[in-house]
């Protein structure tokens, strides 16, 4: 089995690099999922998240209110710590439970931990290789007002409160660049994938 640490900045084309690994056989456990997961209505973890944070984050049908939730955390950096500390373990949880099951399927396979906040939340040495898919922070801000509808304060508040390129250029065994087109990104997802494989047929020695 070969774990991977696959990151980047919000827009940076980290999602689309994900989905090519599937593609490619990779077991892929997505945080963000499990995150909306562990916050469904009726989970302890949504009852804990309104206790800290007030009804306010609460949607009429009595779900979260991601938008509302977004708001006060991408604001406050202290909200955002209280968050993860909430949330965090509940997820780590779930994730080693998927990644067991798929060992137990596979022993070879590869497992892919897709995590937006894998440096800020020091993940990395959990991982026997990190990739970091790259584009810089100017572009992720356009993609973010032109492809999802945000606004160029909020854009520019979501990426800040991310870990730096640097912060996560030094976490990294690989990066990949998502600033180009699709071809160019699937051409680089196919040169870690060659990687990814010898490395798995090394750890058989």
């Amino acid at each position: 089995m070969l774990r991977i640490g696959l990151t980047g900045g919000i827009a940076a084309g980290k999602s689309t690099v994900a989905a090519m690994l599937r593609e490619r056989g990779a077991v892929v456990i997505d945080h963000d999922a499990i995150a909306r997961e562990v916050v469904a209505p009726g989970t302890l973890g949504l009852d804990r998240v309104v206790e800290r944070f007030g009804e306010e984050v609460l949607a009429e049908d009595g779900s979260l209110d991601r938008t509302a939730l977004g708001h006060i955390v991408f604001n406050d950096p202290q909200a955002r710590a209280d968050l993860g500390a909430l949330l965090h373990p509940e997820i780590a949880r779930v994730s080693a439970e998927r990644e067991a099951k798929a060992v137990a399927a596979d022993g070879d396979a590869l497992v892919v931990h897709d995590i937006p906040l894998l440096v800020e939340t020091g993940q990395a040495e959990a991982h026997h290789i990190v990739v970091v898919v790259h584009a810089p922070a100017d572009l992720r801000i356009r993609r973010l007002v032109e492809e999802r509808g945000s606004s160029l304060p909020d854009a520019r508040r979501r990426v800040a409160a991310q870990a730096t390129d640097e912060e996560r250029a030094a976490a990294a065994d690989v990066i990949i660049d998502g600033s180009g087109s699709v071809e160019g990104l699937r051409a680089q997802v196919d040169e870690l994938w060659t990687r990814l494989q010898a490395e798995l047929a090394e750890q058989h020695g």
